[in-house]
């Protein structure tokens, strides 16, 4: 690293100096332009003697050139006698302008690598960034270490009849452990209540039941509870659930999602770029992954070296005006997320007062799990449940919002 710096050091003033010593020496290498002048009429009246001697032209004619072009030689020499032969500049601008430059070059140079550049880092190559990107994926923690280091996170509010009917269900699905419908009911309520470990440890009595029958829905739910149990961290075993669901479907949305966000948190953006770039070109307006991927897009497309990234548009979904994405633009990573509350704020006033299509209550549910206000979600989809009781199909939409996330199976 000191070698970089010496080198860095010496090559900045080393151009430095070059251009300040050009500046300094302030003349042209041709001469002062009354010079040149001077050079081209003495050529002309040569040209004139040429042209006598052809007989193109007659000697009345060379004398008046010859006069003219002798008056114009007059002129530039006593300009070139007035301006001086050197063509020199004013020594105190150069030393200012010269000076000015040097701190430029070197003042500026350091402060651009300082603002993007990574003081103190050594150089990765390409190979050595994805050996470490690796490494870091091997050497991840695992499901249990991540759910170890969880803070300690507040109750959810249930009503008591509803905690009392889930306490009852434990206790069945405890006494007949082959109960398929026992285990599914209580996994979802486990997740709507957020204990998400118990949630996924009764999804996983649902695989060791279902057998090789599980779809890849399954075993994407499973790992949607294993990622939540971990405060949003992708587990070696939930890695291992996902590749299990994608082999099972690999259009699975949820399990794409979740595997672009281990390659985003070991180390390698561009295949969660690509991974997300690809899911968001295929989802329709209503897919439940769509606002923590909008939320995350762009910056991983930054990390992953595409400048001049530009979100797909998503048939049928409504986007932000052109004030808003300026606005957005201009903000702090702290002022951006409080937009976006404010947005999934006003959405769900809408809803509250005027109602809304299934989607809309489906991308409500999934925003509020994304920004961490898990209660109103569940408060959201408590409501959504009355509101569209007698449209089962509409019901499985929100239903969709819901189970992404990770409210219901």
């Amino acid at each position: 690293m000191t070698f970089f710096w010496i080198a860095t050091v010496l090559l900045t003033v080393a151009m430095a100096a070059l251009l300040a010593i050009a500046l300094l020496r302030g003349q042209r290498s041709t001469g002062p332009a009354e010079a040149f002048d001077l050079q081209v009429y003495r050529d002309q009246l040569t040209e004139v003697d040429r042209d006598m001697t052809r007989g193109v032209i007659s000697e009345e004619d060379a004398e008046r050139l010859r006069t003219e072009i002798s008056r114009r030689i007059l002129s530039a020499d006593a300009k070139a006698q007035t301006t001086g032969a050197a063509g020199t500049q004013p020594q105190t601008l150069g030393v200012a302008v010269a000076a000015l430059i040097a701190a430029v070059l070197v003042g500026g140079s350091f402060w651009i690598y300082a603002q993007i550049g990574a003081p103190g880092y050594g150089d990765l190559g390409l190979a050595q960034r994805l050996e470490m990107a690796e490494a870091a994926r091997e050497s991840r923690p695992s499901q249990q270490d991540a759910e170890a280091q969880m803070p300690p996170t507040e109750e959810t509010e249930i009503q008591p009849e509803y905690a009392g009917l889930v306490q009852r269900l434990r206790g069945a699905v405890a006494e007949r452990p082959a109960d398929l419908q026992g285990h599914i009911l209580l996994a979802r309520s486990e997740a709507a209540m957020g204990n998400y470990v118990a949630a996924y440890m009764a999804q996983q009595q649902v695989l060791t039941i279902k057998g090789d029958d599980a779809t890849g829905r399954d075993y994407a739910d499973l790992a949607d509870m294993m990622v939540l149990a971990a405060g949003g961290y992708v587990s070696p075993e939930a890695e291992r659930v996902l590749e299990a669901a994608l082999t099972r479907e690999p259009s699975n949305g949820v399990a794409q999602y979740y595997m672009g966000l281990m390659m985003a948190q070991t180390g390698r953006p561009d295949v969660a770029f690509r991974l997300w770039d690809r899911l968001l070109r295929q989802s329709s307006a209503d897919a439940a992954w769509l606002p923590p991927i909008l939320s995350q897009i762009e910056e991983m497309a930054f990390r992953a070296g595409v400048a001049d990234y530009e979100v797909p548009e998503i048939a049928g979904m409504p986007g932000p005006s052109a004030d808003d994405v300026e606005a957005a633009g201009e903000m702090s990573a702290e002022d951006r997320q409080e937009m976006i509350r404010g947005m999934v704020a006003q959405l769900s006033d809408r809803l509250a007062t005027e109602g809304g299509t299934p989607e809309e209550w489906a991308r409500l549910i999934s925003s509020l799990a994304v920004l961490g206000d898990e209660a109103q979600a569940i408060a959201i989809w408590n409501n959504a449940q009355e509101v569209f009781a007698d449209n089962p199909a509409a019901l499985e939409i929100v239903r969709d919002g819901a189970r992404a996330a990770g409210l219901v199976l």
